[in-house]
């Protein structure tokens, strides 16, 4: 199978990176750190101005529509410059929104997804071991609407977010609700209490009382699934991005530091460690891009744990597992100077751990992977 990219995906790349390269600068994401939001405005800003934030929006609603698979190119060039903006959670969202949203909804929401004015991120996350795909969390019919009730863990990016995509379960089975904030992570039947990440995000913990919703979708269909999938291929690109990004800067080091007369990079046991993280980061995007390809052929979920979902869980496992590998031995190999936080390195480990922990883990992939496998050949 060629994995190459098609022009278009290459130009993409090309301005994503440019973008990031001028914007994304050690001292800039260092300043955002501090900030009160934790999230690049200016850089957001640009990101819109370019259309790279509208990649996955219907062109009918002023994006680009060019789908999953652009995102994850930009993603990718994110996780390189470890870039603080809450891309994956808002590309997700928009790009479910394009795929289950009503009518009415997609009017609504996506021109101003698509340039980046609003936000909508995602809570699909629990406390108490709860799986994603079964979560907690209730919803009931009320008129026209629903009421969804629950806690919801590690919401990313919730402030400044105008609206947040919900996974709830109806008495018809799991499904997705559109839930509208004030901003501040707030709304009817909403609080929030922030918390600072492991990679310098500022996610929520969000609490639901009889909190008013519209279904994105329906409960019990795929719009819940479809989610988690999509979620876990955005973050495997931008994982792959990371490690990417941690290991060139690992050569870069390794090639000027010397030691006992020597570049560090011209002894084999480093040499070995860099090509292990070379072959990881291989496998993740050769898996990431299986992961797209499936989704591409099936992007309503039609087939319920077939190749798309089992090709997404492998991308997730392998990004979990090999990611964090790398920006451990990335971190390693740079001694002292790894831990030190005026060296940008520090931040792709960050940011690697943040990624493979989120939606479970390498761990919770592989379960979910070998449940998957079992239930379908049992069932065929």
């Amino acid at each position: 199978m060629d994995f190459s990219l098609d022009e278009d995906l290459v130009s993409l790349a090309d301005l994503a990176r440019t973008i990031f390269d001028d914007l994304a600068t050690t001292d800039r994401v260092r300043e955002v750190e501090t900030s009160q939001t934790r999230i690049d405005a200016p850089l957001w800003g640009a990101l819109g101005e370019a259309g790279l934030i509208g990649l996955p929006v219907p062109e009918e609603h002023d994006g680009a529509g060019l789908g999953l698979d652009a995102l994850c190119v930009v993603l990718e060039e994110q996780g390189r410059h470890v870039a603080p903006v809450p891309l994956w959670s808002a590309g997700v969202a928009a790009l479910v929104l394009a795929r289950f949203g009503t009518g009415q909804q997609r009017a609504d929401l996506l021109p101003d997804l698509a340039s980046g004015a609003s936000r909508t991120t995602l809570a699909l996350e629990e406390y108490d071991g709860a799986e994603p795909s079964a979560p907690l969390a209730t919803a009931r019919k009320e008129g026209d609407g629903w009421r969804v009730t629950g806690t919801k863990a590690v919401v990313p990016s919730l402030t400044g977010a105008d609206h947040v995509l919900v996974s709830a379960t109806a008495e018809a089975g799991p499904g997705l609700f559109l839930v509208a904030l004030d901003g501040a992570g707030a709304g009817d039947g909403v609080s929030s209490t922030l918390s600072e990440t492991t990679s310098w995000d500022l996610a929520g913990e969000l609490v639901l009382d009889d909190a008013p919703a519209t279904a994105v979708g329906t409960p019990g269909d795929r719009a819940l699934a479809v989610t988690l999938r999509t979620a876990a291929i955005a973050l495997a690109a931008l994982q792959v991005g990371v490690a990417d990004g941690a290991m060139r800067l690992a050569a870069s080091y390794l090639s000027e530091r010397e030691q006992f007369g020597r570049p560090l990079g011209t002894f084999q046991a480093v040499q070995h460690q860099l090509a292990d993280c070379f072959i990881d980061i291989d496998a993740m995007r050769v898996t990431l891009w299986q992961a797209l390809v499936a989704d591409a052929d099936d992007p309503l979920g039609a087939e319920p744990g077939g190749v798309a979902e089992r090709a997404a869980l492998v991308a997730k496992w392998w990004c979990d597992k090999g990611g964090l590998d790398v920006v451990h031995r990335t971190q390693h190999v740079h001694g002292g100077i790894g831990v030190d936080t005026d060296y940008p390195v520090h931040r792709h480990f960050l940011l690697g751990k943040q990624v493979s922990a989120t939606l479970g883990g390498e761990h919770a992939a592989l379960a979910s992977l070998g449940d998957l496998i079992a239930t379908t050949e049992v069932a065929s």
